[in-house]
């Protein structure tokens, strides 16, 4: 007998538009941007550059922590040893081909694509450059915050599979033996964060467009953005356009540009434009990420890393590793599943002779079998996005049947 669902969240909404993809990458990048940080904007153009680290997926139907096999992990400096075989260089540098953001197009990707490992997704004559330093990405030991452990040679340190230190050298190389230890980070649909700038900024012009003309604005039942236009609504869901939403709002604190319409009433979405970072804000981002991640995948504590790293984003207020970069402050992050997930779930069962009967449960119930969750910092805002990437899927995957 055959269960098909409908998920919804106060009220809860049926069905999931289909996901949409930007497979064309673009020319230079302007000069500003309004992804950057607020801050950043007096001084420098745009902001996308640098070190990026990665991780094993795990968990499904967001029912997992989130997090990779060791719970922590972390990059270092994409400058120093260049050329040398230390971790560094080889968690760092890798080597990377042109685009990988073609085969993004796919709504298939999932944990067992090999997303980010030898793609850069730079075409040649493309602007600002974020695959050169992006090869291959692997998992290594990070706090609470997601800021790299250094070793007591000033190394980052690369985990196994079980979360266990791979041994090094003096020099920061991995012990011979030990290199086919290393746990690599699958990005999948994520690896779209490595076209260039100006990819991005087209995307974020285009849902803040959607939302400055928009008569009413609300969430769907995993956080993304709907806007309602002439009665119509439309939920934002291409992943691109999300993942410009994540990177604005992480940096700023809410989404420049964005001017809701005269008597359009934001309501518990007034964190969007008031200028000051708060859990909210954060956890709105992490439906951003989810909505631009792939649902058949996971989110975990590297992929949320490394995807920082690749597009720039290092929150309003950085904190600053061991090894000088700037890394998202997570430490006020905190996330409550069930009192995000409240609602219930429609979900319509087959009879067997084309008719259906309805039954309504907890969300909690549906999509999450029961299991609650509540946590802080990193490890709460990768389950937070872990948690919508699960609802996402579960919509999708359970349509409502043919009418």
């Amino acid at each position: 007998m055959k269960t098909r669902y409908v998920v919804q969240r106060k009220p809860l909404i049926v069905g999931l538009a289909g996901l949409t993809m930007l497979a064309a990458l673009a020319a230079p990048h302007a000069a500003w941007s309004p992804l950057a940080p607020a801050a950043a904007q007096d001084s420098h153009g745009s902001s996308h550059s640098s070190g990026t680290h990665g991780s094993q997926n795990k968990g499904g139907q967001g029912q997992g922590k989130g997090k990779s096999s060791s719970g922590d992990a972390s990059g270092s400096s994409s400058h120093g040893n260049s050329g040398s075989k230390s971790v560094e260089s080889k968690v760092l540098h890798g080597s990377g081909d042109a685009s990988a953001a073609a085969d993004e197009s796919s709504d298939r990707r999932g944990p067992k694509y090999g997303g980010g490992k030898a793609s850069t997704g730079k075409p040649a004559g493309a602007g600002t450059k974020k695959g050169d330093l992006l090869g291959d990405l692997n998992v290594i030991l990070r706090d609470a915050n997601g800021i790299p452990i250094l070793d007591q040679y000033g190394h980052v340190q690369p985990l196994d599979a079980s979360g266990n230190l791979i041994p090094l050298t003096p020099e920061g190389d991995i012990v011979a033996g030990s290199e086919d230890l290393v746990v690599p980070v699958e990005f999948s649909r994520l690896s779209v964060s490595r076209s260039p700038s100006k990819v991005t900024d087209k995307a974020y012009d285009e849902a803040i467009a959607a939302l400055n003309a928009a008569t009413a604005i609300t969430t769907d039942s995993s956080g993304r953005l709907v806007t309602t236009v002439d009665g119509v609504a439309k939920t934002i869901d291409s992943p691109l356009e999300n993942l410009a939403l994540y990177e604005a709002l992480m940096n700023n604190g809410y989404l420049p540009g964005f001017v809701p319409k005269d008597g359009v009433s934001l309501g518990s979405l007034s964190f969007l434009v008031d200028k000051s970072a708060t859990n909210s804000d954060m956890l709105q981002a992490a439906s951003f990420l989810a909505a631009a991640s792939d649902k058949a995948g996971s989110i975990n504590e590297d992929m949320v890393v490394y995807t920082d790293s690749i597009l720039g984003v290092t929150g309003a207020t950085p904190l600053v590793g061991a090894d000088g970069k700037d890394y998202v402050d997570f430490s006020n992050v905190t996330y409550d599943r069930s009192a995000t997930y409240t609602g219930t779930v429609t979900y319509l069962k087959s009879n067997g002779d084309g008719t259906y009967s309805t039954v309504t449960a907890p969300i909690i119930d549906a999509v999450f079998g029961g299991t609650t969750y509540t946590g802080t910092q990193l490890d709460a805002f990768t389950q937070a996005a872990d948690d919508a990437r699960a609802v996402i899927e579960y919509v999708h995957d359970n349509p409502l049947p043919a009418q």
